[in-house]
């Protein structure tokens, strides 16, 4: 895979004979509408010859595993694909490996070359002797996919049949699914979701459920909500009991713990909560994790991240998803929802107290588009990226990224003469972050959230890992 940035005088058909790919290719991993209208400064996912297959009508996994000599279950395995009829038009599927038929001429470094791989893994894969010896027509498997693993979270708040249609298509790229949400009650009990659909959904592409549970009441979270769990020991062990059988009865492998906006003053109580949370689930070998505000050091002032205790959560939680979003929240000024920037400063502080390892990154899934000049009191409307590449074509405005945030990012004026900016995320934004991930060594990836129409990200995510799936309890 390949990222593109459109410039002026581009098109589809020049790009295709250029990185010798088909049009329909590209149009199809890129859902595009119109293949006849490009944005400067859009970026465009590229499918790379004899590595990927992008799907099309009348696909079939025996078809595509045919086409490169591989069985059904090397290419389903390669691609986290646990039903063959889960494939859709659009996927770019991995090629884990291919079949090379040695010319003449030809020396296994050239082969090399050719498909992007090193001449030790040619050797190891064909058990090779002497590598400057092959014969002319001798047939070589090629290995393709050596992608680290990471592991990857995905919240989602559409429990509609959209909703499952949607964790049915990028499942495989899921290691978690953490529905939204289960708020408590100040008795110590769950209110209650309607996640049927997304459970089956989870069920159906082996992702591992997530229960999660907030401190959210009257459309807001609440401190004194946190606080009346939270300095109550017997209320905890009435909600710690209450989770216990929701996640029984649902299937729910695990919780995470969304508490926000906790009082300074319950800090401890936080850590101890956790810490009776996780004696009476682990034996049951359910995953416990919290969400964390993005704290850039241990004594940050705020009410969002006074009472988040890194260490404590590092040390008691299987692992963290840190909230590395909202700098450009809806009702401040226009700014990158998460600039790398600060994305950086938040992970240089948390893998002091944090082990790497334990911890998600938490990525944005949406952009935002503000009325200028801001004023305060008003609040920015929420878009998709592909919602803000249908703003930028209409208004006919070039995309433009910043370095330093390493976002996207555009002014139109709307039909009423008001000036609009928009921030939003692309192939380029989302590659920084999975940079990101491998430079810090990071567990994986979080992202908030589904429901936002982001084609390229998701061949983004698989050209850097293969995604982790677990079994269920």
């Amino acid at each position: 895979m390949q990222i593109h940035v459109v410039n002026r005088g581009d098109t589809l058909s020049a790009l295709a004979q250029r990185y010798g790919v088909s049009l329909d290719d590209i149009v199809l991993v890129n859902d595009i509408d119109d293949p006849d209208v490009l944005v400067v400064g859009q970026t465009l996912v590229i499918p790379q010859m004899n590595r990927e297959y992008v799907v099309k009508p009348g696909d079939s996994l025996s078809i595509i595993a045919t086409k490169y000599g591989i069985t059904v279950q090397q290419l389903r395995e390669a691609n986290n694909i646990t039903n063959s009829d889960l494939i859709f038009v659009g996927d770019l599927l991995v090629i884990p490996q291919v079949r090379h038929t040695v010319r003449s001429g030809e020396t296994v470094w050239a082969i090399a070359k050719r498909y992007g791989v090193s001449v030790e893994q040619i050797v190891a894969a064909n058990q090779m002797d002497n590598p400057s010896k092959v014969a002319v027509g001798e047939i070589l498997t090629i290995p393709l996919d050596d992608r680290p693993t990471t592991e990857v979270n995905a919240y989602s708040t559409d429990t509609t049949d959209g909703g499952k249609e949607e964790v049915l298509v990028l499942g495989r790229h899921f290691t978690y699914l953490s529905p939204f949400m289960y708020a408590v009650q100040a008795n110590g009990t769950l209110d209650t979701m309607q996640d049927t659909l997304l459970l089956e959904a989870a069920e159906e592409t082996n992702t591992l459920p997530l229960l999660v549970i907030t401190n959210f009441r009257n459309s807001r979270f609440d401190s004194d909500l946190a606080a009346s769990i939270l300095r109550n020991p017997t209320l905890q062990e009435t909600l710690i009991t209450n989770i216990l059988q929701t996640m029984r009865e649902k299937g729910y492998q695990g919780v995470n713990i969304d508490f926000e906006y906790v009082y300074p003053q319950d800090r401890e109580n936080y850590n101890a909560f956790l810490r009776r949370v996780v004696a009476r689930l682990h034996p049951e070998n359910y995953l416990v994790s919290t969400a964390l505000a993005p704290k850039e050091r241990a004594d940050q002032p705020g009410l969002l991240y006074e009472a988040h205790d890194y260490k404590a959560h590092g040390d008691i939680v299987d692992f963290v998803v840190l909230m590395t979003y909202e700098w450009g929240w809806a009702g401040g000024p226009p700014w990158a929802i998460a600039p790398i920037n600060k994305v950086k400063d938040v992970l240089d502080y948390a893998v002091t107290d944090i082990p790497p390892e334990k911890i998600l990154l938490g990525t944005p899934l949406y952009g935002r588009d503000w009325k200028i000049p801001w004023q305060e009191g008003t609040f920015a409307r929420t878009i998709s990226p592909q919602g803000a590449l249908q703003l930028a074509e209409e208004h006919k405005v070039n995309i433009q990224y910043n370095e330093t945030y390493e976002a996207p990012f555009f002014r139109y004026v709307d039909d009423t003469g008001q000036r609009h900016e928009v921030w939003f995320e692309d192939a380029r934004s989302v590659q920084a972050k999975y940079r990101v991930v491998k430079d810090y060594k990071l567990r994986g990836i979080s992202y908030w959230v589904l429901g936002q129409p982001f084609p390229q990200n998701w061949p983004v995510l698989q050209n850097h890992f293969r995604v982790v799936k677990k079994k269920l309890n």
